[in-house]
């Protein structure tokens, strides 16, 4: 069943943010001699019309990645005694740690629009582990975590899509572990009746 997502992102609606994005590249490619202004108006014009990313994404195809992306403060997560999460909509910055301690830590990032090409997020499971959760289509790499006594468990799958991040993961797992994984059954059923 999830084996056809990919193919739907394009049929996905765009937002405002999508289609002013797009055009702020368009205007740093035309800055730097890349396109020349018919080209940007032309473009311009096709972004702010577009209804979908399956309109917007052939405008910046051809153009290398912005030189500057914001990679925001980095996030320190420390579960304590209680826990600590980031789900639903959040700001993703490029740098992220968090420390399972004895609550334990859930990342998820199934509802966040990020643009960074990388994600820098250093798990250490401690006493009840580091749950992250990721997108179909985002990939994860998983080769420098010291999985500890509780493991590393990476339930990912390597589909990647063009430009979606790559969690470039570190650590170690600890007592308890860390697991990195998409989406599960009731996690998607939940992400369905949200949209």
């Amino acid at each position: 069943m999830m084996s056809d997502l990919p193919d739907r992102r394009g049929e996905m609606r765009a937002s405002n943010a999508d289609r002013d994005a797009v055009v702020q590249r368009l205007q740093e490619a035309a800055g730097e001699g890349r396109i020349d202004l018919a080209e940007l108006a032309e473009r311009v014009d096709r972004a702010l019309a577009a209804k979908t990313y399956a309109e917007l994404e052939p405008l910046t195809a051809d153009l290398p990645s912005a030189h500057v992306i914001d990679q925001g403060e980095p996030l320190v997560l420390k579960g304590g005694l209680h826990g600590a999460s980031r789900t639903g909509r959040w700001q993703v910055p490029a740098q992220i740690s968090a420390h399972g301690g004895m609550g334990g830590v859930k990342l998820d990032f199934s509802q966040v629009d990020c643009r960074l090409p990388v994600i820098e997020l250093e798990a250490h499971g401690q006493l009840a582990g580091v749950t992250i959760v990721i997108p179909e289509g985002w990939s994860a790499e998983t080769d420098d975590v010291d999985p500890g006594l509780g493991g590393l468990k990476d339930k990912t799958t390597p589909d990647r899509h063009p430009g979606a991040p790559v969690v470039r993961l570190t650590g170690t797992g600890g007592a308890a572990g860390v697991v990195i994984r998409h989406p599960n059954a009731w996690e998607r059923r939940k992400l369905r009746r949200n949209r």
